[in-house]
């Protein structure tokens, strides 16, 4: 995996990763059981699965889920919260080396964490995790940029973010995507989301990020004042709405 280690820079966000983040449209399972046949007989592969956002949608609606992640303490949280679906395991392992079986798996997924993987080498990885005609799903909430509000977190974000622009997911754009699927052909579906937030709430998503100071750093409490200066601004009734995209990027390899 790449850029600073990824493996641990979530380490210190555990708590709000999981109060905070959004969480991934319940109808991505509906979309590929209908396009793919992927029937809750099916075992799933959530790579980079983190906290368990992307895994616990499948667990809810009856799928077995082996969820690989490297990071000890984002791992430790997903059992604390998934343990008790009996369909849920928790494993070390990176996109590269999963230390999962050959032909083991029938669909891999990978919620808001493709951008950190080494695509060459995960590619070879999933090819040889996967069962014939398995399938592969990466997702991203991907935050809307179109009205001021949020346009002005953007640059909020730029402003005291350490190495957003460098990180951010939207630098893997389809084209990139598509090249990890060839010679088969990627399907791009969108499906809408958004979370509703008061300024805790706010302040909690913004630092969930792995690029953003937590407070303990230098650049922290002026990061907070312009971030309420922006909540004044723009709240409606005590609250802020960020919407998303949803966007998945499925087919076979």
């Amino acid at each position: 995996m790449m850029v600073n280690d990824s493996t641990t820079r979530f380490s210190n966000r555990v708590e709000d990763y999981v109060k905070y983040r959004p969480d991934y449209p319940a109808s991505i399972v509906n979309f590929l059981h209908n396009t793919y046949a992927l029937t809750q007989d099916k075992l799933i592969a959530d790579i980079g699965a983190g906290t368990g956002i992307s895994a616990a949608i499948f667990l809810n609606k009856g799928y077995r889920v082996i969820a690989v992640e490297p990071n000890a303490e984002m791992r430790a949280k997903s059992i604390e919260l998934l343990g008790a679906y009996h369909g849920f395991m928790a494993h070390n392992g990176t996109a590269e080396n999963t230390g999962l079986s050959d032909a083991s798996i029938d669909a891999i997924v990978a919620g808001q964490a493709f951008h950190w993987f080494d695509p060459v080498l995960t590619r070879t990885e999933f090819k040889r995790i996967l069962k014939p005609n398995g399938i592969v799903a990466l997702i991203w909430n991907e935050r809307k940029t179109g009205s001021a509000f949020e346009q002005q977190y953007d640059q909020l974000i730029i402003k005291h973010a350490r190495d957003y622009v460098k990180v951010d997911h939207r630098n893997i754009d389809a084209e990139r995507i598509a090249a990890f699927f060839t010679p088969a052909v990627m399907h791009l579906e969108i499906f809408q989301n958004k979370q509703v937030f008061d300024f805790e709430g706010l302040k909690g998503r913004l630092v969930s990020s792995s690029y953003m100071p937590t407070k303990d750093d230098a650049g922290f409490e002026a990061m907070i004042t312009d971030l309420q200066a922006l909540f004044d601004k723009f709240e409606q009734g005590g609250v802020i709405t960020i919407n998303y995209d949803t966007k998945v990027y499925s087919g076979r390899l």
